[in-house]
């Protein structure tokens, strides 16, 4: 009898549920049978509508081009986050998807520190994106080209459609994608069923186990039992299989991330009219934050809070205050959202796959980032049968290593804010606990910028250059340069900040906007390359 995995059988829809489908159908083709099973009665979070670059990764692998799926799922495109109101001088900063150059073995944030009474903000005098951000350009010239010269030749199909693990990512592609979950989840459904995928809409109403407390196959209301040699938990917040069934702890994140509800909107948008976005905001609030995510068509967002703070009456009131009049025939979802991860995201023959195994508040959009690392490191860990107790150490210890490290970095977006004036902004300074991790290394950071030294080693998405941009935005920074830079010449950096500036100013000017280039594509003017 054969020990090899040839049934795969994935409990639960959405994002996580059809991401997982399809990329595990394109792995195995038909050699390995995959059934999802989803209720056709429970609704799907459904606000997972920011990315970051290594997204691309996923539709390389499915060898999808832009123009294949984003037209479908009102996509567009992010080549930032843009922080509003975080700091005590109020002052908005970008955290681009954009690493630094690097002057003289220095990377250039270290050079801005020198001559910061010369230049602009650390953000605008270091990265081209923040004013390409406030222009409102796309990414993308209207020939398809990338404006981004270094990366150019991996947006080719013949360089693209090639497998790359996250982990193993050398290069930073310049940016990432919004789009309406719903309907990247109806798209990936299509796609995974037309490759063989079985889909079963129907209700789970029991779990059985084998001896050993292996899943041995779910039973549904309309199809009878179900069999499966390896189970994949899709079911969000509730880890039907995970949680309920295999009793796995889950590890709540509530003494460093103090948001734990959100008030999700969609809000119509005259896109002709205003334009479009090429980023995401997050502006903080009284008692948390406000995402806004433009899409093709309409926005999506929402205010993420802390309950012990101000209550949902009151977050709507103040919610709705921000949002302005684009609100008033506006429904708001209450979402309460669990802030942690599984101890294990993989139990036996079970392994949890987005909500189910871990969500932290989606500040900087690691929610599809975390489905996307847990299929990747599913493949690369994949077991026959007996479920290799070593293959699981393994990828529960990458797993669980890659969430800390995310929630290590969303809690440094509080800690070191320099906003103190509400309840909820005092407590972020004196009641978060920090990793021990966190403060040593935090302590450093006051004296030195983040360098790849200097992070936390782990994979996790971040790299150095978030860290610094995110410190110099929150009002947490050294007083000085570096002393090394006191006795070296500057003018090779100061050449690198203007070739900076100028290039930023050509490339507002020859870029289209967002809003022209994705209509562009959509009456089919470049089709072909987008």
């Amino acid at each position: 009898m054969s020990n090899k995995v040839s049934n795969i059988t994935i409990v639960g829809g959405g994002t996580a549920g059809w991401m997982t489908a399809s990329y595990l159908n394109k792995v195995f083709g038909q050699n390995v049978d995959i059934t999802l099973v989803e209720s056709p009665n429970i609704s799907t979070v459904g606000v997972g509508e920011a990315t970051f670059s290594t997204i691309k990764l996923f539709f390389d692998f499915l060898e999808l081009e832009e123009h294949d799926w984003m037209p479908h799922c009102n996509g567009s495109y992010k080549m930032a986050i843009k922080f509003v109101d975080w700091n005590a001088e109020k002052k908005h900063f970008y955290h681009p998807f954009q690493r630094y150059e690097i002057v003289d073995g220095f990377h250039i944030g270290e050079w801005w520190l020198k001559h910061k009474d010369q230049l602009d903000a650390f953000d605008y005098s270091s990265f081209m994106v923040s004013a390409l951000c406030d222009n409102k350009r796309a990414p993308r010239f209207l020939d398809g080209r990338v404006f981004d010269t270094k990366v150019q030749d991996l947006f080719t199909p013949d360089r693209a459609f090639k497998k790359n693990m996250l982990a193993d990512l050398k290069i930073q592609y310049p940016y990432a994608y919004h789009f309406n979950a719903a309907l990247l989840a109806n798209f990936l459904r299509e796609l995974a069923i037309g490759k063989g995928v079985r889909h079963i809409a129907d209700d789970v109403v029991g779990v059985s186990q084998a001896e050993n407390g292996f899943i041995s196959g779910i039973t549904t209301k309309e199809h009878g039992e179900i069999e499966g040699d390896l189970f994949i938990d899709c079911t969000g917040f509730k880890g039907m299989l995970i949680n309920k069934v295999l009793n796995e702890q889950f590890i709540p994140f509530a003494e460093s991330l103090l948001c734990d509800t959100a008030l999700a909107m969609q809000v119509p948008r005259d896109i002709e009219k205003d334009g479009m976005n090429p980023f995401t905001s997050a502006t903080a609030l009284s008692s948390g934050w406000v995402w806004n995510i433009p899409l093709y068509g309409r926005d999506g967002t929402g205010y993420v809070f802390s309950s012990a703070f101000i209550t949902p009456e009151e977050a709507e009131k103040e919610f709705r205050k921000h949002v302005g009049k684009a609100s008033d025939n506006c429904n708001a979802s209450l979402i309460k959202m669990r802030i942690g991860r599984n101890h294990n995201a993989w139990v036996k023959n079970c392994v949890a796959i987005g909500l189910a195994n871990a969500f932290v508040e989606p500040l900087e959009s690691t929610g599809i980032f975390f489905i996307q690392q847990g299929i990747e490191e599913l493949v690369a860990n994949f077991p026959d049968k007996q479920c290799s107790p070593e293959l699981q150490k393994r990828y529960n210890k990458t797993i669980g290593e890659c969430i800390d490290g995310v929630r290590d970095f969303l809690t440094l977006h509080y800690c070191a804010s320099s906003r103190y004036d509400t309840p909820f902004w005092k407590a972020t300074k004196h009641d978060l606990k920090l990793s021990d991790d966190l403060k040593e290394r935090q302590a450093e950071w006051k004296v030195r910028l983040p360098n790849p030294r200097n992070i936390n080693p782990n994979y996790h998405g971040f790299e150095s250059y978030s860290y610094a941009v995110m410190l110099q935005g929150l009002g947490y920074s050294p007083e000085n340069c570096l002393p090394v830079l006191q006795h070296m010449d500057s003018t090779r950096a100061l050449e690198a900040f203007r070739r900076i500036r100028e290039r930023t100013n050509e490339l507002i000017r020859t870029l289209p906007s967002q809003y022209e280039y994705l209509t562009s594509v959509r009456v089919g003017q470049n089709a072909g390359v987008m």
